[in-house]
């Protein structure tokens, strides 16, 4: 594997953690930097620095404590407000200011931002110019193969991106129509890869060791973005960077490092939110973890009713011990 450089920064692998809004927080992105993510890019935050004191938002605000270097992702359609908030990102502590072409959300889209921005190519060139010339660090970017399937127009993009100065940019393989239906088109990622001569990260459906090679093998990529395969398997970076350095599958994970990664999960995030937040967000994380286990359904349907960290705890121990009366000693 050779190394990934983003400006100044020399990533320790070329796997990334893709950010995800209400998933990649700070406890997220501490567990996948453990199990090996080269780099971590926290939650989108709205360009309207104006509406980050509200507690969501602050909460996605980088601190020291956060995984080295420091990568976060803004959103919004007007330069200028860009601008302004990755300066203010690099006040707080960011390395790296990553803008986001990439998210179809609706309620992204509605606002002209995220992938509804690869329509007006004049406009990306603007915010490209105005962020990259507001501050000294390493800006990436992330877009999509284009607005939808008749208008592809990911390769003149990132030629965009590179004569504006951006110093990565990562592609979902889908247009902004196709939304996360249907699969990845990786030929139009090898397009834009040939196109530019800047760092190209590959995104979509990375789910596997075996899919992870392919992809860099079809698309040609400097690496990989990972998203929803890392909900509830932050070792999925170890997996697949093994199997990528050495050529072997790394055995099934245990039920007794599932369980005791579940649990410091959940510390992690009861002391990042606090209550009621760490309980709701708890639920979601620990459904992702389980969901492939026997009687997964029927222990989220009571553990959704649980309301304290202990109760959490104890019910996710519970379950465990019962796995394990059934025979089980791995979670694949």
């Amino acid at each position: 594997m050779s190394m990934v450089r983003i400006g100044p920064y020399t990533l320790a692998n070329n796997l990334i953690l893709a950010p995800m809004a209400g998933v990649t927080d700070r406890p997220q992105r501490q567990l996948c930097a453990r199990f090996g993510a080269g780099l971590t890019v926290a939650e989108m935050l709205t360009s309207d620095t104006r509406l980050w004191s509200s507690r969501k938002s602050s909460l996605r605000l980088l601190t020291d404590s956060d995984p080295e270097p420091r990568s976060v992702q803004i959103a919004g359609a007007d330069p200028q407000m860009l601008a302004h908030a990755a300066q203010q990102c690099v006040a707080l502590g960011a390395h790296i200011i990553d803008i986001n072409m990439g998210c179809p959300a609706k309620k992204v889209c509605n606002k002209a931002a995220g992938s509804a921005l690869l329509k007006d190519e004049q406009l990306v060139t603007e915010i490209l110019h105005a962020v990259r010339a507001a501050v000294d660090v390493p800006v990436t970017l992330k877009i999509r193969t284009g607005w939808d399937q008749a208008n592809k127009n990911g390769v003149t993009i990132a030629k965009i991106a590179e004569q504006a100065g951006i110093n990565a940019l990562a592609v979902h393989g889908r247009t902004r129509a196709d939304r996360y239906n249907g699969d990845a088109e990786y030929d139009t990622i090898a397009l834009i890869k040939q196109a530019v001569s800047i760092p190209v990260f590959a995104n979509g459906d990375i789910d596997s060791p075996f899919k992870a090679q392919q992809v860099l093998r079809q698309t040609g990529a400097d690496g990989l973005l990972i998203g929803r395969a890392a909900q509830g398997r932050p070792w999925i970076f170890q997996e697949i960077n093994h199997f990528l350095t050495t050529g072997e599958i790394l055995p099934a994970i245990s039920l007794n490092a599932l369980e005791s990664i579940l649990l410091e999960h959940l510390e992690l995030l009861h002391a990042f939110y606090g209550q009621p937040m760490g309980v709701r967000i708890a639920r979601k994380h620990t459904h992702w973890y389980l969901a492939s286990l026997p009687g997964a359904q029927q222990f989220r349907t009571t553990f959704n009713q649980l309301d304290c960290e202990a109760a959490q705890k104890h019910h996710i121990q519970v379950f465990f011990l019962h796995l394990r009366a059934l025979g089980l000693t791995d979670a694949a």
